[in-house]
């Protein structure tokens, strides 16, 4: 212990004499500056009672004081926010002392801070104006009047700055600055009051030390007692930025989306024959508008491809056509990869995360994810475990109630026991698929929670809707198109669903809706519900019909109606159903409790929608696209019939079983809405590499990949054209580099024309050399019913060639 205490003292006697030391070293160091600093000033008094401020001087001078120090004309930091001098009593030349004009030779942009009153500054003033320099404002860190709180002795003891503080006082014989006739300042209220002297003395830091120079405790004091200083540095928060291109392009929004006004009713007058709505221009004309193919056309053209795709040698050349398809698209990459890449970087801004994309296959019942669901239910078991829920077995229950018949509470839900997660389980199990709908395997919670036809009317499901409308809207470059079902029970369900959108508000500009209609036609006969097949297809066609006459009948139909863009299809697509044959029973006659085949519900919903477009459109009027699920699971023949009808499908992973109906999609350009994840969940373990000829969303994509999916998700979506020309392109409708916009989309140009060039090389083979395509059509998803139509249509739209159109025409009927 008395050695370690021995030591200790040792240590101390060695520290205290090291501070010692350090401390005469600094204190002479400090006397010299003050001895130089007088010697300075004794020279300028000499230099101007000779000549003043000659020009020569002053050149002399600012020369000598960048070779002093090279800090003074510093530029500021761009990291920094800018500043402006802000002080009182500033004369008439205001702008050129708060650095916007040059003074005396010192460049403008140079942060100044001056305070000169009236009748008291003019030495001041004129010293400033023999030096070129201003007093800097003080820092956070020092009181004192300072360039910067870091700034160490070498790199800014200048010898303006030093003048300056040399015209404010004399120097006397102790070596202290005596002040004398200092200028006053005005405070806020316009009083002058005086400045402390040592807030006119600059204090150094030593370079190469921690510390700075203790300061005199009486110029402390003096600072602790005067009031502080009136100028400031005040920080310029008004954002300069000015609104991007793509923000003043941009739609506005609509201010009042659920606004009706009354249209009027028209003369036209419709009657369903044979499963086929017909539409004449009065109720006393027989003159049909918009006549569609019959049955018997469809299910003949359907045997006839089906013939065709079965032919064994064009199975061969369509595998060929299409294996050479995929290596020109790996030629493509290995000799473009680079050159896209270096393209990509070239656009400003945009990115996969920056580009519009929509996502063209969600069900509105599976729009959240799985925490988002579980959060809400435990908020509402929270906040409102007393409301009435459900009536069930004869009884009203409350929320709080039904989770105490499961035998749940709030605190036992999790994921895993919300159990809503498609697994290893549902592999080629659509009934299994189906359960994952029903949180914790319960009915009654999916009746609660997801469903707008219930006890509350929706109201669980409209306000978790509206949370997910806002975390789309959030995100900005994100949109989604909702599927949700009318079931074709009674007429009243389109009012009933209209009805949930409009009272509840459910809006969103990242939002569009696709109605599915469930093919339970044979669970509906059982229950009793239907009688044929006719009764589900008035139930879902007329009231369409009606309120597109007369949109007084369902007013909120009508508003609700702009928002919907599609009609899809859905069920389960392994359900085994016989072949239809061309001399079908009519929708009328089909009573039995067999449901019809895919195909079959395929034509008429597909002939009525046709007829209902043409309506609509005639009327200015929205129309509805017929974009079915098709080809997930069961017969070919699904996709059979859709190649014939649909504007695009979703799924179609079934056409790896059949080359040549892949290779018909890809020369019409049928749009293809791929879901990895439930695909590989349901039916397929492996999703393969059709991205070659399509747009198929799969895994290990490039940037460019990622990116072409997401242009061609805005482009076949049901977004309206305002929106997908601000969204991908002006011009986006036109085949080729014509129609991409590198800048909204950031696919590169040589990426859009590979596809463009090839597509057109097929054609030319199919065609024999002899294909006619005008420069500037559209990607068509028509039916080729509407091929003419909406050639036509498009030569109106961009001006085309008229001769090539007709050419156009020649083909389509041949």
């Amino acid at each position: 212990m008395e050695s370690y205490a021995i030591h200790l003292a040792m240590a101390a006697l060695v520290g205290a004499s090291l501070v010692a030391v350090s401390a005469y070293y600094m204190h002479r160091k400090t006397l010299n500056q003050l001895l130089e600093f007088a010697k300075t000033v004794e020279r300028e008094r000499e230099d101007n009672s000779d000549g003043g401020d000659s020009p020569q001087h002053m050149k002399k001078r600012r020369s000598h004081a960048r070779r002093k120090g090279s800090g003074y004309y510093r530029r500021s930091s761009a990291s920094l926010p800018d500043v402006t001098a802000i002080s009182c009593g500033i004369d008439g030349d205001d702008h050129r002392r708060n650095g916007l004009l040059p003074v005396d030779g010192i460049p403008a942009g140079l942060p100044r801070l001056h305070t000169l009153p009236e009748g008291k500054s003019t030495e001041l003033a004129s010293s400033a104006k023999r030096t070129g320099n201003l007093i800097r404002p003080t820092s956070p860190k020092s009181p004192v009047a300072s360039a910067s709180a870091f700034e160490s002795v070498e790199g800014s003891d200048d010898e303006d700055n030093m003048t300056d503080n040399a015209k404010l006082g004399t120097v006397g014989p102790d070596g202290k600055i005596h002040f004398e006739n200092l200028p006053n300042h005005v405070n806020a209220n316009g009083e002058q009051i005086a400045i402390a002297p040592s807030s006119m003395i600059r204090s150094h830091s030593v370079s190469g030390d921690l510390h700075g120079v203790q300061p005199d405790p009486i110029a402390a004091d003096i600072l602790r007692k005067e009031p502080e200083q009136r100028t400031f540095a005040k920080l310029k928060i008004t954002p300069t930025e000015v609104p991007s291109t793509d923000e003043v392009e941009s739609p506005k929004p609509n201010p009042a989306p659920f606004f009706y006004t009354s249209e009027g009713k028209s003369d036209h007058y419709f009657e369903v024959q044979d499963g086929v709505v017909h539409v004449y221009p009065n109720k006393d004309s027989r003159e049909e508008l918009f006549p569609v193919a019959d049955a018997t056309t469809f299910f003949t053209d359907l045997h006839h491809i089906l013939r065709v795709i079965a032919a064994g040698n064009i199975r061969t050349l369509c595998h060929h056509r299409l294996n050479l398809l995929e290596q020109k698209f790996n030629l493509h990459l290995m000799l473009n990869a680079d050159r896209e890449f270096l393209a990509q970087k070239s656009a400003p801004h945009r990115d996969f995360y920056n580009v519009r994309k929509v996502d063209t296959h969600v069900h509105h019942s599976a729009c959240m994810n799985q925490k988002h669901l579980l959060r809400f239910i435990k908020s509402k078991l929270r906040k409102e475990p007393d409301e009435v829920v459900i009536f069930r077995d004869g009884t009203y229950l409350t929320l709080k109630e039904v989770f105490e018949s499961l035998d749940l509470t709030g605190y036992d839900l999790n994921v895993d026991l919300l159990d809503v997660h498609a697994d290893k389980s549902t592999f080629h199990r659509f009934d299994k698929f189906n359960l994952k709908y029903n949180p914790c395997g319960q009915s009654r919670l999916r009746e609660i929670f997801l469903k707008q036809d219930n006890l509350i009317q929706g109201r669980f499901l409209a306000e978790l809707t509206k949370q997910v409308f806002s975390d789309l809207s959030a995100s900005k470059y994100q949109m989604a198109e909702y599927r949700i079902s009318i079931y074709g029970r009674k007429q009243s369900e389109w009012d009933q669903m209209a009805s949930w959108i409009v009272n509840n508000e459910l809006y969103s500009e990242n939002v569009v809706w696709l109605i599915q209609l469930p093919r339970l036609y044979n669970i509906y006969k059982e229950m009793g519900i239907v009688t044929s097949f006719q009764n589900i297809l008035d139930n879902i066609f007329i009231p369409l019909f009606e309120v597109t006459i007369d949109p007084d009948s369902h007013p909120q139909l009508h508003v609700f109606l702009k928002q919907v863009v599609g009609l899809d299809l859905v069920d389960d697509e392994t359900k085994p159903e016989r072949r239809p044959t061309k001399h079908m029973p009519t929708p009328a006659q089909w009573t039995n409790v067999f449901n019809p085949a895919f195909s079959y519900y395929v034509y008429y919903c597909y002939a009525n929608l046709y007829t209902l477009n043409k309506l609509r459109e005639s009327k200015g009027m929205t129309t509805i696209k017929f974009r079915p699920h098709s080809g997930e699971a069961g017969d070919i023949d699904h996709l059979a019939a859709t190649f014939l009808t649909a504007n695009n499908i979703a799924h179609g992973i079934n056409l790896r079983k059949s080359p040549v109906l892949q290779y018909l999609y890809y020369l019409a350009q049928i749009g293809l809405a791929m879901s990895p994840l439930s695909n590989n969940s349901l039916f397929w373990t492996t999703i393969g590499t059709l991205f070659q000829c399509f747009s198929y969303e799969v895994w290990k994509l490039s940037s460019c990949d990622l990116l072409e999916i997401a242009r061609n998700s805005v482009y076949q979506s049901g977004f309206s054209h305002a929106l997908k020309s601000h969204w991908i392109g002006r011009e986006y409708y036109k085949r080729g580099p014509d129609g991409n916009d590198i800048h909204r989309t950031n696919v590169p140009h040589i990426r859009v024309e590979f596809r463009e060039t090839i597509w057109r090389e097929e054609m030319q083979q199919v065609y024999l050399g002899m294909a006619m395509i005008p420069k500037e059509v559209e990607r068509l998803c028509y039916t080729f019913q509407e091929v003419p139509e909406a050639i036509c249509k498009h030569e109106a739209m961009v001006g085309g060639s008229k001769n090539e159109v007709d050419m156009v025409h020649a083909q389509s009927r041949d």
